[in-house]
């Protein structure tokens, strides 16, 4: 079997291409195709973890589930993680490769190539349909030469390639006719179709602008997709976390307000998206001193770079606040990197992340962390042991971290890894139990568990499920998308090539 494809690039990141591959994705996987996401490249500190332990994008689990398949490495074969401005960690096949400079990334080309190659080979031989992702705009030319991503897959693999451009970010004129313009005729050929996404208002408005988009480039529009609402999916990557903290509104009195802590190197922060999807709860992400207010609750995420970000937070004043929050009752979460910075002192004999041996952590929680070499990844499940009015309940999560972190309060065990039983206490909690903190990604995903911790918060609601939340947000993408584009134009475009 050698599958079909379809390529959906953008005029610029955040365009709106991964949800549109999610959609497609799920689109498809109701006609009864079996139908899988690629991503060559992803810049992102969103990561899930597959069966296997490995690493991908968020969002190509995102579409793996829309697919209705489970999520391999082979769909996002190269994963980039930030770890400073000019600086990544490289995921190459869902394990950490090398650390590098961004000036020296290029240098690798041929051997991130090669593993691109295969790995979108051995999907197709597995796959009647592939719809591959690209990254940014392919018209970025002065980073063309070391593409892995966009025309490159494309012409590689010989697929009809849709450009998503953002009307709602304005200029979508130039956003398309520009991108087609700057490309080379070979690819120009390639790009078979428009798409112009986050429309507000009524579409006939925009018939105009698609006759004038047809006329000047000679390129199909293929739909007009309507800016859709309350889709509670993960992010791709932190823009929405950047954009969210820019305003951090208030909540309203009736609302249960936590602050959720917007890190310079904030990784996993779709951790959220199931409390953001509770009535009557206000996630505001705060970046200052000056927004934190005074919250039912403080979260502080996972992120890439642990002692920066705690670093970053006494240089702005935020750690001295959160210590008398906490001292006075309130209620303080630590996942991941933030559990870390939760306890007494991180150590980091290797220098994994800085040059820096040892630093003080906030103090809230007894718990020491030392930083080592490995990075565990893992898909987890856990039995809590004690938290709230829950004993002996069964969670599911993720892992991703690296070093270990010793506590005198634990409150959960790890029962198992990628499927293999264990028994690892896990997590510390404070005597009055308002300070917590652990490792496992995808807590909040756990309905009981959310609603215990809220409810202990003063939050009043409705039990809901996250998980028939996810399955109606991806019927809701799917179904919108499905509307708006050429179906009968796309599918002869994907089965005729």
């Amino acid at each position: 079997m050698t599958a079909k494809v379809l390529m959906i690039q953008g005029s610029s990141s955040s365009a709106g291409k991964s949800l549109i591959v999610t959609a497609l994705c799920r689109i498809f996987a109701r006609r009864g195709i079996k139908v899988a996401p690629f991503k060559a490249q992803n810049m992102s500190n969103n990561a899930a973890v597959c069966a296997d332990g490995s690493e991908i994008g968020r969002a190509q689990a995102l579409q793996a589930a829309a697919a209705k398949v489970a999520p391999t490495v082979d769909m996002n074969p190269v994963l980039i993680k930030p770890e400073a401005d000019s600086r990544s960690q490289i995921i190459l096949l869902g394990r950490p490769w090398q650390t590098l400079e961004a000036k020296t990334y290029y240098e690798k080309k041929e051997i991130l190539w090669q593993a691109v190659k295969e790995s979108l080979d051995r999907l197709r031989a597995n796959y009647e349909l592939v719809i591959i992702e690209g990254a940014g705009s392919p018209a970025e030319l002065n980073l063309k030469r070391g593409d892995i991503v966009n025309m490159a897959v494309a012409k590689y693999a010989n697929a009809p390639v849709l450009l998503v451009g953002d009307i709602d970010r304005g200029g979508i004129f130039a956003q398309l006719i520009g991108t087609h313009f700057l490309l080379e005729p070979d690819e120009q050929k390639l790009m078979r179709g428009f798409i112009v996404n986050k429309f507000r208002g009524d579409l006939s408005l925009f018939d105009d602008g698609i006759q004038i988009i047809e006329q000047k480039s000679n390129v199909p529009v293929l739909g007009v997709i309507p800016y859709i609402r309350d889709l509670y999916l993960p992010d791709e990557d932190a823009v929405s976390v950047e954009v969210a903290s820019l305003s951090a509104e208030p909540a309203s009195t009736s609302q249960t307000d936590i602050a959720v802590l917007a890190l310079p190197r904030i990784s996993n922060a779709d951790d959220f998206v199931a409390l953001r999807a509770e009535p009557n709860v206000h996630i505001r992400h705060i970046d200052s001193l000056e927004k934190l207010g005074n919250p039912h609750a403080i979260i502080i995420p996972g992120t890439k770079s642990t002692i920066a970000d705690l670093i970053w937070l006494r240089e702005i004043g935020l750690a001295d606040a959160i210590i008398q929050f906490a001292k006075k009752g309130g209620a303080v979460v630590g996942i991941c990197g933030g559990y870390q910075m939760l306890g007494e002192v991180i150590h980091d004999p290797f220098q994994v992340e800085s040059k820096i041996d040892s630093i003080a952590g906030l103090g809230l929680l007894p718990v020491t962390t030392t930083f080592a070499k490995q990075k565990n990844t893992y898909q987890a499940q856990a039995k809590i042991l004690n938290f709230e009015n829950l004993h002996n309940e069964m969670i599911q999560g993720y892992e991703i971290h690296t070093g270990e972190t010793h506590s005198q309060t634990q409150w959960l065990e790890i029962v198992a890894r990628n499927g293999n039983q264990v028994s690892v206490k896990e997590g510390g909690v404070s005597s009055n139990g308002k300070v917590w903190g652990c490792y496992i990604h995808g807590l909040f995903a756990n309905d009981s568990f959310r609603h215990a911790w809220l409810s202990r918060l003063g939050w009043q609601g409705e039990v809901a499920s996250q998980a028939s939340r996810f399955e109606k947000s991806l019927e809701a993408l799917a179904g919108a998308v499905e509307i708006a584009l050429d179906m009968k134009t796309l599918e002869k475009m994907i089965w005729a090539n």
